[in-house]
């Protein structure tokens, strides 16, 4: 007897993700230590010019000094360099603090600053370290430009929205910026600026410290410092403000790029009342990062928000995953992406769901992800609705073990509106005897499997007669246990009645049929005769091609699937693949105004890029407004370069002395989608007995796996049988293709000649 394989989904997710968390905070480690070891680096390079001693018996003194006193060795590395600093790292003593500590703190501050990469980085570390202690509320840095404006470099406790307004100063707006640029001097603004110069902060009364910031002798920037209220600046706290700041400048002198990036997004998130974060990756999210999290995606996530640039696999390692297939998606199709749930399935060692997921695209390199916490009962109930029209809704809470109806759901039962509503986990008594095992059912599906289901339930009123009701019904999920079932009912006894009226019109309706498959027929010959099935291999200038279509599994599924292997006068090779979204007649027409208007714009001389363009134009422009993924592809025998470029579709394979690897191209948006769109062009050189294979999502696509899961296989594959000619490559591939939707199919393997 064999046993059950036991699922270990779970543990794998839960060994993952500690790796992760491992790493991550091996990483964090690694900043402290290099912040620590440059604060060491200093002091010993400040004590072997003062005792004429080489670096290494520096060092050794600063730890024996450490020994001897039980000082540890950052705090004596402060005193060390603040000694030699002429005091300005020094901060004015704070209620239970002495003005030794302060000047030890800030000086770790001022050293942690000096190792981040970013002036974004060294704001915070600066803020959070050195002034936030002494009440500062915000910190902004401007880089001065060859213009002499002041462009926002770096900022730290500052609103994305409030950002973007001080983002550029031009010169003589505000005066008191370009004043402290000329004459060099900070300017205390204790209880705000002068009339009529506003400057970023809470409230016009609000404190504020200017000062220019100079780096290899010269002044390169500003920054400004905001407290909450009025500010006495002292001669303490201005010494110690000066001090902070002052590495700021060297980070500007030494970090060049562009701008600050604020995206006022954040603050929009932070508007909202559920949980949602920005997620940011590069074009083709090889990896995603958790940019941005707002209040209630925090509490949703245990009240502890991931770090800035963790990665995605670290803060969801059970749905990693699935959100960035969701947000590949939204950028391909530029489309909202949603799901109900996230995991679909739950192990014993999974994190409370994800609800009502809802993923949006953001601009070129960031993602919108939302969600709910614990079921929102109005996305419930209207994705209840959406199976039936004129419908009475109904809510049950499995807790109190109370239901709430609408008004249509008294009708429905018979009983009067002053009557408790029924729950459905007690409707048992009132259902026909036979209909028992449908409740079951449909109570299991809810409460156990925590999925919407839908039954017809045969209900008996308490006047004899019976109702046939259909109900649909979505779990009320919180933290992962059913709390309450949301759903509709609907009277459907009218329906069954006319089952028998239905019946005369069989003759009618086997016409129709008739006509119907007659459609299908003539989409099916079309598809057949565009793109006929090609045995055998086609010799092309430098190439030897195999090419096969194989229609879908259904015929009224017929698609839009289509190929190309064409020489053209200019001695190159146009090589195509396409897929028109939809089936049937309208697809089959589609696919053959696409492939015969990429024949003629072919023989242009245009390249790949230019070729695609124009083909957007001509898809926009299709009976229909068709969208399609096409991939073209030109081939120069002379010197075996291929150039191409790609419309959304999927990535070529490169089989090349039995590894086979995919070839990801530009990610450019599918024909149809917008006008004048700019489609990039890649340059792949190759050699002798390269073969390249190109093909439409039928061959791999899967319903219940990603895809790429698909493309791994289709990889492995591909190697299994390198050794093939091209056309039995095709013939196996097909028969060992591993999608299963009933999709079209297209292949096409190209080898390069010795």
């Amino acid at each position: 007897m064999n046993k059950p394989v036991p699922d270990t989904t779970g543990s794998t997710g839960a060994q993952t993700a500690a790796t992760i968390a491992a790493l991550w905070a091996e990483a964090g480690r690694l900043r402290a230590d290099r912040a620590r070891l440059h604060l060491l680096d200093l002091a010993t390079g400040v004590l072997a010019a003062q005792l004429r001693l080489a670096p290494a018996q520096a060092r050794e003194h600063l730890e024996k000094l450490s020994a001897d006193t039980g000082v540890s060795p950052e705090d004596l590395a402060a005193d060390v360099v603040n000694g030699v600093a002429g005091g300005e790292g020094a901060a004015p003593a704070t209620e239970g603090a002495p003005p030794l500590e302060e000047a030890r703190r800030n000086r770790r501050a001022l050293a942690t600053a000096e190792t981040h990469d970013s002036v974004d980085e060294a704001a915070r570390a600066l803020l959070e370290g050195g002034l936030a202690p002494l009440g500062a509320q915000s910190l902004w840095l401007w880089r001065r430009t060859e213009t002499g404006c002041l462009r926002l470099a770096g900022h730290a406790g500052v609103g994305a929205a409030e950002a973007v307004v001080w983002q550029w100063i031009p010169p003589g707006a505000p005066a008191v910026f370009h004043a402290a640029m000329a004459d060099g001097t900070p300017c205390w603004l204790g209880s705000g600026p002068p009339p009529g110069e506003p400057l970023p902060g809470p409230g016009r009364g609000a404190g504020r410290a200017l000062l220019p910031l100079s780096g290899q002798g010269t002044v390169v920037g500003l920054a400004l410092v905001v407290w909450p209220d009025e500010v006495d600046f002292d001669p303490q706290l201005r010494r110690a403000l000066t001090g902070l700041t002052e590495v700021a400048g060297t980070v500007l002198a030494g970090i060049e790029g562009e701008p600050s990036e604020v995206p006022v997004l954040m603050d929009v998130l932070d508007a909202l009342g559920h949980p949602a974060m920005m997620l940011r990756g590069a074009p083709g999210f090889p990896t995603l990062s958790v940019e941005y999290t707002n209040g209630p995606a925090i509490r949703s996530l245990g009240g502890s928000a991931p770090p800035v640039g963790q990665p995605l696999a670290l803060a969801f390692p059970y749905v990693h995953t699935e959100l960035a297939r969701l947000a590949r998606g939204a950028h391909g199709s530029a489309r909202r992406q949603s799901v109900a749930r996230l995991p679909r399935i739950a192990g014993e060692a999974a994190t409370a769901p994800l609800l009502d997921v809802r993923v949006l695209p953001a601009g070129s390199d960031r993602t919108v992800v939302l969600w709910h916490a614990s079921s929102d009962p109005e996305m419930s109930a209207a994705r209840a609705v959406g199976h039936l029209e004129g419908v009475a809704l109904f809510r049950d809470s499995v807790v109190g073990g109370d239901s709430v109806w609408s008004a249509p759901a008294y009708r429905i039962f018979g009983i009067d509106r002053g009557a408790a509503p029924v729950p459905l986990l007690a409707m048992r008594s009132w259902l026909h005897p036979d209909d028992g095992d449908a409740l079951t059912h449909l109570l299991t599906t809810l409460t156990e499997h925590q999925r919407g289901a839908l039954a017809v339930l045969r209900i008996i009123r308490a006047d004899g007669t019976m109702r046939h009701v259909r109900v649909a019904a979505e779990p009320l999920v919180d933290d992962g246990v059913v709390t309450g079932i949301s759903g509709v009912y609907q009277d459907v006894s009218a329906s069954r009645r006319t089952e028998a009226a239905l019946t005369a019109t069989f003759d009618q309706l086997t016409a129709v049929q008739k006509q119907a498959a007659i459609r299908d027929e003539m989409a099916l010959r079309l598809q057949q005769a565009i793109v006929p099935e090609t045995p055998g291999i086609q010799e092309l200038p430098g190439l030897s091609v195999a090419a096969r279509y194989r229609p879908a599994a259904q015929e009224y599924r017929v698609g839009g699937d289509w190929y190309d292997a064409l020489p053209l006068p200019s001695g190159q090779v146009l090589l195509a693949v396409g897929d028109i979204a939809g089936h049937g007649i309208d697809s089959a027409t589609g696919m053959v105004a696409l492939r015969n208007a990429l024949r003629g714009l072919a023989f242009s001389g245009q390249p790949a890029g230019r070729l695609m363009e124009w083909l957007n134009e001509v898809t926009l422009r299709t009976s229909g407004g068709p969208t399609a993924t096409a991939l073209c592809a030109l081939y120069d025998p002379r010197d075996r370069s291929l150039r191409w470029s790609s419309a959304g579709h999927l990535p070529l394979l490169l089989l090349r002395e039995g590894r086979a690897r995919l070839l990801d191209g530009p990610h450019d948006l599918l024909l149809g989608a917008v006008p004048t769109v700019t489609y990039r062009e890649i340059h792949t050189p190759l050699r002798p007995g390269d073969t390249l294979l190109l093909y439409t999502d039928g061959l791999i696509e899967r319903r219940h796996d990603a895809l790429d899961q698909g493309l791994e296989t289709l990889v492995g594959l591909a190697e299994r049988w390198s050794g093939c000619e091209v056309d039995e490559q095709v013939e196996r591939l097909l028969a060992a293709a591993t999608g299963d939707t009933d999709d079209d199919t297209s292949v096409v393997a190209i080898r390069v000649r010795c």
